[in-house]
């Protein structure tokens, strides 16, 4: 398809012309003409936000929001001129995303939208060669702190080795979900990269096996001595599929999970909170009878992963060494988040030994 032909007489692009702009973004992003600044492609999961973003924008400007997204382009624009254009954008930002709070959004998402929008600028600046100033650098990202729910080693070792458990999930046919379960909180995968392994990420070295990946997100090698009941599990399927777990699409994999978890001993409510615009909200599983969301209804396939992490931390594995396994780099603040939740599993512990010490009466007869 032709680019968009900008006309250089023009000074201001109207929402319907930046929405075949915002098409040709997303082409350029798909088709490997537009790249990551080292040069690799840029990842479906990123053009799929880019998709978000086109919706978002194309709901506001039909719900005809007060400012909907015109483009400023600052061709010998006067400083008077350069001070409206600022006001425009200042009142846009604030009507776009009011919007998109009113439909419900929280931070994250609306940061999510936020951040591809600037992108989408970054686009038109750099590779359509449009004057455009830096007024989309003053495009606020709201970022949410989600609380980190993983299992701690105990309720790990639970759903290892509790024979009541263990039979309810056979029962109930569930068995290669807890099979996948265990397996991904041994390896610390990102949940795509774990259904993707095949026999090729397997090395045997003096009687052990191990483990390795390349994180198709971060582009991270990984490497992971197996224990034997991850070895286990491999034996159970191998030879069935070209993958070395069940083929299983994450969705599918997802609500299982869920399932799983509602037969853990002890699936207590745990409320669960979201942002909005930086302020804390409960958000319920039956908002008419204020029903709050259980500790099984949080659990997700992500879990595998925080529960792999956290478990190595909170037993005593050293922080760069786990990073090694789990591909963080040594300033990430997501890993910081992780190191933090170990902690307090470890404080839980070491209280409870010092409490059972205190509790013991000396015998002095």
């Amino acid at each position: 398809m032709p680019r968009i032909t900008i006309k250089q007489h023009e000074k201001v692009l109207e929402t319907t012309k930046v929405l075949l702009l915002l098409k040709e973004f997303i082409r350029d992003s798909n088709q490997g003409k537009r790249t990551k600044k080292n040069g690799s492609r840029i990842s479906q999961g990123t053009i799929r936000n880019y998709t978000y973003l086109m919706k978002a924008i194309e709901s506001h400007y039909s719900g005809n929001g007060k400012y909907s997204l015109s483009i400023h382009i600052l061709e010998k624009a006067s400083q008077k001129k350069k001070e409206q254009i600022a006001h425009f954008y200042k009142a846009f930002y604030n009507d776009f995303t009011d919007h998109l709070f009113s439909l419900g959004y929280f931070d994250n998402y609306v940061g999510l939208i936020v951040k591809c929008l600037r992108s989408f600028f970054n686009y038109l600046i750099l590779e359509r060669n449009l004057n455009l100033g830096s007024y989309h650098k003053q495009f606020y990202v709201y970022v949410e702190q989600i609380s980190i729910i993983a299992l701690s080693p105990s309720q790990l070792r639970y759903i290892i080795h509790d024979p009541d458990f263990i039979s309810k999930v056979n029962n109930h046919g569930l068995s290669e979900i807890r099979n996948i379960f265990l397996f991904g909180c041994c390896v610390a995968l990102r949940v795509s990269d774990l259904l993707s392994l095949t026999e090729k990420n397997l090395i045997r070295e003096n009687g052990n096996t191990y483990l390795s990946v390349r994180s198709k997100k971060s582009r991270t090698d990984t490497k992971v001595k197996l224990p034997h009941f991850a070895l286990e599990i491999l034996e159970t399927y191998k030879g069935r599929q070209r993958t070395l777990l069940p083929k299983i699409s994450k969705a599918y994999l997802n609500t299982r999970i869920k399932d799983m978890a509602q037969l853990f001993e002890g699936n207590f409510e745990l409320v669960k909170f979201r942002e909005r615009r930086g302020k804390q909200v409960v958000v319920y599983k039956n908002p008419d009878t204020k029903t709050n969301y259980t500790l099984a209804d949080h659990i997700c396939t992500h879990t595998m992963r925080r529960t792999g992490i956290t478990s190595m931390l909170s037993l005593g594995m050293p922080e760069y060494l786990v990073r090694k396994v789990s591909g963080h780099s040594a300033n990430s603040k997501e890993f910081f988040r992780y190191v933090e939740l170990a902690q307090h599993y470890l404080d839980e512990q070491t209280d409870l030994v010092f409490n059972n010490l205190a509790d013991v009466t000396l015998d002095h007869s």
